[in-house]
């Protein structure tokens, strides 16, 4: 006979229907879909009477980019208990005011502070209302919001210290951005304003922005900041890209899709993490020295004199949010063997390719007394990309995280929107720490493994229909569309584009027929691939020269004229 615990674990299994929500949990644990189609929704933080606070942000990152009518800042409350919010209010400012909303949020002393533009913004909440009204008052202004990570998440001690993360403009400090050979900058003056976290008063208005600032150093993109219940603060980071595209001669392509590893690391003030000179590398365990300052990928010089992380995750996952889980005494919180642990959004990998994408999941790391049990990480929550896993295909991308007063967690999209509210209803609190289900039928359809008709939907039909440039033939169109697919030549197009070419946030929809750099012409395009596109003009991808490769000619033509023959189609 089964114990208790376990019968009533079997049986919300069969009652939460976490199939409907589109996403995966471990047994016990059910989710309810709180709220859909609020916009492209980032971090999120809960006020005191369990009112769900979520920032949305618009911009050239997303495909589909009409935000809805109202504010920026969405408050979402379930006044009825049934898991879904039935009270939706906007507030602060709105694409009429010039807005373009952010990614940080935090509720402090009676007050949601929010991301907006290049600044920090404060609305107080009056007595009763679920929403503030007003426009706010200006925390910090003046934050730098160009180059390749301008959003600014951010975190409230509780003596009222505002961290901010400022993420690098660049790659890796290059004097080229994101060009094959091109050496780091000495010094990286771009780490005086940009790659680290800065620190602020909550509690004063109109501060400026400035190098002064700066709290800690070295971090390339620290979207998830967060502190453990004993008031340690930490935050992820989002490992450098492009190792096997700019030095091939000194990383495979392999090791271009695992390295460096994603991390978290711990914030002591002053301290350096490393970037841009220094990635870790999760295989060796340590900190080496990057390829634009003279590294070869072994050895460490003045990495051994920055800070290493207390806990590192596969290459290109891209941690967009942390949450710490601490003891919750709600009818859904988790089971003890959560409790300290670390809640991890991984937004998912664009620059895996021509390897299988992965990440778009949300995973549990393990602390005990602020210690991480590194490589011990569980995979908590999946399934959120659906049937392709990859950033213009996938279904859903979690990218924000927060834990209600009642032990219910909360996991933000900001692709269409959804957010989740996840519960436990397993019996027992003694349960171990386990794996979500593996979600059925996700693929990448960016590998360099299987041939096309085993990846892609429309087996046999890529080219299909397509029609010819002048001059060219119908098998160098084929070829092309295995160049840009990574299945032959090592080509990361996809990456970028889409294995369909329809695009993301980080490269052109190639099926649209709009030239940005050319007339058009295959001799256009053929030029332009050759040439890369250091500064695009509407996304923020940058491409380098033969998409970072080394194509052949014949292989350079043959993907031209896919290309061509994407962009002349008859719709």
């Amino acid at each position: 006979m089964q114990p208790a615990h376990a019968a009533e674990s079997a049986k919300a299994a069969q009652t939460c229907n976490n199939e409907a929500t589109g996403i995966t949990l471990p047994p016990g644990f059910c989710a309810t879909i709180f709220a859909d189609d609020i916009g492209h929704a980032r971090q999120m933080t809960v006020g005191p009477d369990g009112t769900l606070y979520v920032n949305t942000w618009s911009g050239r990152y997303y495909k589909v980019n009409t935000p809805p009518p109202g504010g920026y800042v969405v408050a979402l409350k379930d006044t009825k208990g049934g898991g879904h919010a039935d009270v939706v209010q906007r507030f602060g400012d709105g694409p009429n005011d010039g807005g373009h909303g952010g990614t940080g949020i935090a509720f402090y002393n009676n007050a949601i502070y929010a991301e907006s533009n290049d600044r920090i913004m404060r609305y107080t909440l009056k007595a009763g209302d679920v929403a503030p009204s007003g426009k706010g008052e200006v925390i910090v202004s003046g934050l730098p919001v160009t180059g390749d990570h301008p959003m600014h998440p951010i975190a409230i001690t509780p003596k009222g210290d505002l961290l901010i993360d400022l993420g690098s403009a660049t790659n890796a400090c290059e004097q080229e951005n994101r060009t094959p050979h091109s050496k780091g900058n000495e010094p990286c003056t771009e780490k005086d304003t940009r790659a680290g976290i800065w620190r602020y008063d909550a509690n004063k208005t109109d501060q400026k922005f400035s190098a002064a600032g700066r709290y800690v150093s070295g971090i390339r993109n620290g979207e998830g900041i967060a502190l453990d219940g004993s008031g340690r603060i930490f935050s992820t980071q989002h490992g450098r890209d492009q190792l096997h595209e700019d030095w091939p001669e000194l990383y495979t392509a392999k090791q271009g899709q695992e390295l460096p590893a994603e991390e978290v690391v711990e914030l002591k003030q002053g301290a350096d993490y490393g970037w841009p000179e220094c990635y870790f590398d999760q295989t060796q365990k340590k900190l080496v020295l990057a390829p634009e300052y003279g590294g070869d990928g072994k050895k460490a010089g003045l990495c051994s004199g920055r800070t290493a992380p207390v806990a590192w995750f596969p290459g290109h996952w891209a941690p967009n949010d942390m949450v710490f889980y601490e003891a919750k005494s709600g009818a859904g919180s988790f089971p003890h063997a959560y409790d300290g642990g670390a809640l991890i959004a991984f937004h998912g990998s664009w620059n895996r390719a021509p390897g299988p994408q992965e990440g778009y999941n949300v995973v549990f790391q393990p602390f005990h007394n602020g210690k991480a049990t590194a490589g011990k990480y569980l995979v908590f929550a999946d399934g959120f990309a659906g049937a392709v896993m990859e950033p213009g295909q996938a279904a859903f991308r979690p990218s924000g995280l927060a834990v209600a007063h009642d032990g219910a967690l909360f996991i933000s999209d900001d692709i269409h929107g959804r957010i989740w509210r996840v519960t436990y209803h397993g019996g027992n609190p003694d349960a171990q720490v386990a794996a979500a289900a593996k979600s059925p039928g996700a693929q990448s359809t960016s590998s360099s493994e299987l041939p096309p008709e085993g990846i892609h939907p429309d087996a046999g039909k890529v080219t299909a229909g397509l029609p010819v440039p002048p001059g060219s033939s119908a098998q160098q169109v084929a070829l092309g569309a295995r160049v840009f697919a990574g299945q032959v030549g090592g080509a990361t197009c996809s990456g970028c584009h889409g294995s369909d070419a329809k695009g993301s946030g980080i490269g052109a929809d190639l099926t649209a027929g709009k030239w940005l750099w050319s007339d058009g012409s295959l001799s256009g395009i053929q030029q332009t691939i050759a040439n890369g596109v250091p500064h695009p003009k509407e996304h923020s991808g940058v491409m380098p020269p033969m998409g970072g490769v080394q194509l052949s000619q014949d292989d350079l033509k043959a993907v031209s004229a896919y290309v061509w023959a994407l962009g002349h189609q008859t719709h």
